[in-house]
Parts: structure tokens; sequence; C-alpha cells
């Protein structure tokens, strides 16, 4: 491909990415800054969704090292099972919660893209606290996003005729969105690579960040939106949001455990089953959808991190209470 054609690529990407909603993010001609204070919310949102997504990707590089990710291709049944976990389970999962609750068209769909986004670095963090396989834990959460740039819109176009929502779902926007995740991440392996000594500092530091930005998000939605919040908090919708992520650890341990993998994959492929990257899904749903269609819903992902953090809490807690009993129960017997 010539430079040219490139420059027009690129400039298309993110003419898409930045004016989804028929207008610019950020308008700086002096002769249109007075907008309604509405839109101008919205547009920030955008922007701080985007730059959050960016930041957050290059900090889950910062995570990824190569000379595991090798070990795992060369011995790939550990991986093979974890992505089909993340790719099987969820989705279908998703799917099946949106049929049995009769959600609307747009809470089906929010909650199908949710389940379709691969793992988060958060899967990453409760691997660790469980003792899990945290080279599996990387590996799998590389693989899963890697992979989105195809399972996402194939997951999306199937489950959505099941609902007669394929018609709906914006794939290019979502494709362009997956294509420009890969770029930070692609950054953070490579500072994870050449400088290492800063990998931990740039995770935490995304962190960080990540929870500032959907504070910030939360505010300025509230701003924006008012009483449509609420839609958030219907009996459907709740219920749907708190099974998502424990039917998720559930059987992504039920699966590893027949397929006979170590207890410590199990513990692993179950966190990164449950846990999704809700920092993509809500950037996706923010910048490929109109105000009017998606409404409060690109908050979604929000609701399903606390599930989703709070439901895995519970499980490290039981965790480390049996390990200490166990341990307790050693030294008695000793």
């Amino acid at each position: 491909m010539n430079t040219t054609s490139e420059e027009y690529l690129v400039k298309d990407a993110w003419n898409v990415l930045l004016s989804i909603n028929s207008t610019p993010i950020l308008n700086l001609s002096m002769g249109e800054t007075d907008q309604p204070p509405g839109k101008l919310i919205d547009q920030t949102i955008t922007v701080i969704s985007i730059v959050a997504l960016f930041i957050t990707m290059i900090s889950m590089g910062c995570t990824m090292e190569l000379p595991m990710i090798k070990h795992h291709v060369l011995k790939p049944k550990g991986m093979l099972i974890a992505v089909f976990s993340q790719y099987g389970i969820m989705p279908l999962t998703a799917y099946s919660l949106a049929k049995a609750f009769r959600l609307s068209s747009i809470e089906s769909l929010s909650v199908l893209i949710c389940g379709c986004c691969p793992g988060g670095t958060l899967s990453n963090i409760f691997s660790l606290a469980l003792n899990g396989d945290m080279n599996l834990s990387i590996v799998m959460t590389t693989c899963s996003t890697v992979l989105a740039l195809g399972m996402m819109p194939l997951l999306l176009y199937l489950y959505c005729k099941g609902l007669s929502l394929a018609s709906k779902v914006p794939y290019r926007e979502i494709s362009i969105t997956l294509v420009l995740m890969l770029i930070p991440c692609g950054i953070g392996i490579f500072l994870n690579d050449k400088y290492p000594k800063y990998s931990k500092t740039i995770t935490k530091a995304g962190l960080f960040i990540l929870l500032i930005a959907g504070i910030i998000i939360g505010i300025l939605s509230g701003m924006s939106i008012g009483t449509s919040l609420w839609m958030l908090f219907s009996s459907h919708l709740l219920a749907t949001t708190a099974l998502m992520p424990a039917i998720g650890y559930t059987f992504g341990y039920v699966l590893s455990y027949l397929c006979r993998l170590p207890e410590r994959c199990r513990r692993t492929v179950s966190m990164e089953t449950g846990c999704q990257n809700v920092q993509l899904c809500t950037t996706i749903l923010k910048v490929a959808f109109n105000q009017e269609d998606i409404s409060a819903l690109y908050l979604f992902p929000l609701i399903f991190l606390l599930f989703q953090f709070f439901e895995a809490l519970i499980l490290v807690v039981i965790y480390r209470s049996y390990e200490r009993i166990k341990k307790s129960k050693e030294h008695s017997v000793k």
C-alpha cells in the first residue's frame, strides 16, 4: 500500500471514530463554539472514553511478555481452552440472558457487545489474588484481545440474527475501533520488551486513569442524561448484569476442570472468562452509536464492572479463607 492510500485510510478511521455522532468531537473553529451544553458534555465524554481506552490498552500491553506468549503457543492446550471459554461461554450467556429476561433491542445489543468483548486487566489482578497461573492469564488476555478483531463482529452477527438485531449493529465502526485498539496494545508490548522496569508503573498508572475516567464519565453522564440514568436500574437489566460475571466465573472453572487443567489454571480461566474489557465496551457503545439510540446504556459496562469486581472479590475472600483454614489444619496435624 502506498503512503497516500495509508493516509486516507487513517483519516477515514479517525473521522468515523471522532465524528460518529454527526458532529465533530472537538470543534475548534471560532464560528461554531456556541453549542448546547448537553452536546458539549456528550462530546467530552466521547473524547475521555477514547483517551481512556488508549491509555488502558497501553497499560494492558505492558503486562504482555513475548516469551510467555511463545511458551503457550508451543503448548497451546490451556490457551485454547481459555480462549474457547472466553468466546464460547460469555457471548452465549449474554444472548441467553437477553432472551430469558426479554430485554429491549438496544438493551440486548448492549449486553451482547459486553459479552463478546475480550478479557481485561481486572482478570489479571484477580488471577494473581487467587494464586492462579499468571502466564496463562496474560497470554489469554493477549489472545482474546487480538482475536477480538475477527471474533467480535462474527459473534455479534450470529447472535444478533437470533434477536433480529443484525441490521442494527454498526460493524464497520466496531471493527475500526478494534483495529485502533491494537495499536496502543502493541505500544505497550514494545515498552514492556524494551523498558521492562517501567512496565509496572505504566500498568498502575493506566488502572488509576481508568478509575478517574470512570468517575468523570459517570458525573458528566449524570449532568447530560439526567433521569434517563434510571433505565440502567431496571430489574431485568440488573439481574442480567449480576448473573453474567457469575455464570462466566462458574462455567469457566467447570470447563477447565472437565478438560483436566491444573488447579491454578482453573482459577485463572474462571477469572478470565467472567471479566470483560469494560473500557472497550463503553467506548464502542459511546462512539459507534448515536446518542439518541443508545441513551444512557453506554454506561451499562460500568454497572457490569461493579458486579464483576464484587463477585470476584467474594471468590477471593472464600479462597483465602479456605487456604487459611487448610494451613491451620496442616499445622495442627504437625
